[in-house]
């Protein structure tokens, strides 16, 4: 008769299996406490009244476009970019900004001066990559109105751009 003797807690499976399961666990817990601890929260602001009354600001400069009645074809090639003004140009001449907000990533974020030519059309030279979803805006450097649009670059027609 051979008796057989118990194996070595070591060599068996389940002390393993329940070691595992609580190592597993902690290994998470301090992944997702290093994520939280050193990540940035981009997404909340800090004077949210603030923020309110910057959006009435904004709606309100759409709508002053609106009352202009600014309309402008726009292109963007890969080297530069052209806005004609339909109707609503400024009356002086002055230059105009044109804010590149990529959809989702804000480091991509840029700003062109357009300046007017002698024929009226408004030129600027495009440093940076513009392919991708991007959200336009144009506006004058006092801020007076401003007109806004997303589009999908590279595109090779022209597009409207109003308020």
């Amino acid at each position: 008769m051979k008796s057989e003797l118990p194996k070595i807690w070591y060599k068996q499976f389940w002390p393993w299996f329940l070691i595992f399961v609580p190592v597993t666990s902690m290994i998470l817990s301090f992944t997702m406490m290093n994520f939280a601890f050193n990540s940035e929260d981009s997404m909340v602001i800090d004077d949210y009244y603030k923020e309110g009354r910057g959006i009435n600001l904004k709606i309100q400069k759409l709508q002053q476009a609106k009352i202009l009645n600014i309309v402008t074809k726009t292109q963007v090639f890969t080297d530069y970019v052209e806005v004609t003004f339909i109707s609503g140009s400024p009356e002086n001449g002055e230059a105009l900004i044109l804010d590149f907000l990529h959809a989702t990533q804000k480091f991509k974020d840029f700003s062109v001066t357009l300046i007017r030519d002698a024929n009226g059309i408004y030129r600027a030279p495009l440093t940076n990559d513009v392919q991708g979803k991007w959200q336009l805006s144009l506006h004058p450097f006092d801020g007076s109105w401003k007109i806004q649009k997303m589009v999908a670059l590279p595109q090779a027609n022209s597009f409207d751009f109003k308020p």
